[in-house]
């Protein structure tokens, strides 16, 4: 208990020395980069200085269930927030790395509130009208790129849920479109739908789809 409460503490004091030089900042994440099909999301979201979020931490820190709890907190304790993706076409198209900053720019452009400043998970920044800076693992440090982590995942685990209402075939709602066995069984047996990403099965079909 103390260690997580530290942890949180930790992120929120992260935040506050971020607004001692940019008073509104957004902290942004995508959520989606390494799985065989869906779009990549991302969300940006802006926490006021007195925000109080109990049990916040990296999404990929916390359950499923736990994720689906913070995520309607989240949304109603921040001064704003949005979520956006790329499709699998544009990730097709561009590149994971260039749909996932895609998707975080228009993370960043969807928010009711224009920040000072940006504070981007990873080390990539994305190509945004505002300045805009990276942190390395910034979901285990910042609790608002935290925030924007939980936002990105679970709304792409809603979108995966109703993909597995489509194609029931494959599985979605348990591996979420990551390689898992059961999922590689799956394209093997039934073929490729629309919402897989073909770039990232070429070598899946070049040992012959095994």
């Amino acid at each position: 208990m103390a260690r997580a409460l530290k942890v949180y503490q930790e992120l929120f004091d992260f935040d506050a020395e971020v607004r001692t030089h940019f008073p509104v900042f957004c902290g942004v994440d995508e959520a989606g980069r390494g799985p065989l099909a869906g779009d990549v999301y991302a969300a940006a979201v802006i926490l006021k200085p007195d925000t109080v979020i109990p049990g916040l931490n990296d999404s990929k820190k916390l359950s499923e269930a736990r994720r689906e709890d913070l995520a309607p907190v989240i949304k109603a304790q921040a001064a704003a927030w949005s979520i956006a993706c790329a499709t699998v076409a544009e990730i097709e198209q561009m590149n994971i790395l260039q749909a996932a900053l895609l998707a975080m720019r228009r993370a960043v452009e969807g928010l009711d509130i224009v920040p000072d400043y940006a504070l981007a998970d990873g080390n990539q920044k994305p190509p945004l009208t505002v300045p805009v800076g990276t942190v390395i693992h910034g979901d285990a440090k910042s609790a608002s790129i935290a925030a924007a982590s939980v936002l990105a995942k679970t709304a792409r685990d809603a979108a995966l849920r109703e993909l597995d209402e489509q194609y029931p075939q494959y599985g979605f709602a348990a591996h979420k479109g990551y390689g898992t066995k059961a999922h590689y069984e799956a394209i093997a047996q039934y073929g490729l739908c629309p919402a897989h990403r073909p770039s990232f099965l070429k070598k899946f079909y070049e040992r012959g789809g095994k």
